[in-house]
């Protein structure tokens, strides 16, 4: 029996998954990463995300150190009666019985 000869035929499998699928998939690749990259999902929004994730990192920061401050006056309140006075005084407005208060006007 004589053998077919694969060269005189179509275009086989083997010379499909061989040369035209990677070339295929690489002139896709060229043409779809710059596409891509310069659209307004691409590299301008990831600039755009990592400002915002630079804004958001300097407002965690800058609330940790708010919490920081409030505990540490929490146990000022919880130990010291005189800082108890103060935020009574300052943030409440309150005065002792034996004190007078005086209200000036303009």
């Amino acid at each position: 029996m004589p053998r077919a000869n694969r060269s005189a035929g179509p275009i086989s499998l083997a010379l499909f998954a061989q040369r035209i699928l990677p070339l295929g998939m690489l002139a896709t690749a060229l043409l779809a990463v710059p596409w891509l990259a310069f659209s307004s999902t691409g590299l301008s929004r990831l600039e755009a995300l990592r400002k915002e994730k630079a804004r958001t990192d300097a407002e965690v920061s800058r609330l940790s150190q708010e919490i920081r401050e409030l505990r540490a006056e929490v146990q000022r309140i919880k130990q010291d009666p005189r800082a108890v006075e103060r935020v009574a005084r300052d943030e409440l407005g309150l005065v002792r019985r034996t004190e007078l208060v005086f209200q000036f006007r303009k």
